[in-house]
């Protein structure tokens, strides 16, 4: 089990992200601390890729402030996304692995035995001269997955990593995000499945419209909403 993350807790301070005049974060206040993966829900568009972007460092505020442990400039060595479509590279499963550990400087000398780890544990160890690009939807996320974790991260973000797989895919990759959270890693993680979401979560951040609706333990989110919107939410209702 690793100590929690230098980088934690992530606070967000009255964040607003804009783009071409469009309010895409709007006035986001926000803790994202250690413990259970956080995941945060909404409609599309409602800002969670963006939020996560924020998060991760790739994108600054147009006001109000992001920080890392109480740092408003923090590398991202120990933070690591892994989008919802992510690229692979014309090489093999193996090869992807030891392109990310020579991007984070890994030393190659142990580059042999760290992507044998990370294949067996993603479930892939007989996938390491596959081509990338041959293997299915779901063993790219999870080769994905392996390669955001060559960086050995302390804190992972994760832009909706079932989305468009099948159910089996869906329940392994579920399980490698269960996996990861109980090494200590952090999970903040994007999701249109409010199954998922019960299944995996340890907090809740529901998005509408680029502002956090509601936030709070998953549990009680789910069981005793506070706000409307939430309620209409989950009923499935349309949110405006």
């Amino acid at each position: 089990m690793r100590a929690p993350s230098s980088d934690l807790p992530i606070a967000f301070d009255n964040v607003t992200i804009t783009a071409r005049a469009v309010t895409i974060l709007d006035r986001i206040t926000l803790s994202i601390g250690a413990g259970a993966p956080t995941v945060l829900i909404g409609p599309n568009g409602s800002g969670k890729t963006t939020l996560l972007r924020v998060a991760m460092g790739l994108m600054a505020p147009a006001s109000g402030s992001v920080t890392w442990s109480g740092r408003e400039f923090a590398a991202p060595t120990r933070r690591a996304i892994m989008f919802q479509r992510p690229t692979m590279f014309r090489r093999s499963a193996a090869a992807n692995i030891r392109y990310a550990l020579r991007a984070a400087n890994i030393p190659s000398s142990t580059h042999a035995t760290r992507i044998a780890e990370l294949l067996a544990l993603v479930g892939l160890s007989d996938f390491a001269n596959r081509p990338a690009r041959r293997m299915s939807g779901g063993e790219q996320q999870r080769l994905a997955l392996a390669r955001a974790l060559a960086c050995d991260p302390t804190i992972l973000f994760l832009d909706e990593p079932t989305a468009s797989l099948d159910p089996a895919a869906t329940k392994a990759m579920e399980d490698l995000v269960r996996a990861v959270s109980n090494r200590g890693i952090k999970v903040v993680m994007s999701t249109h499945d409010l199954g998922e979401a019960r299944r995996l979560a340890g907090d809740i951040v529901l998005l509408n419209r680029g502002r956090v609706v509601e936030t709070g333990g998953a549990e009680d989110f789910f069981t005793s909403t506070k706000t409307g919107d939430a309620k209409k939410f989950l009923a499935g209702e349309l949110l405006i």
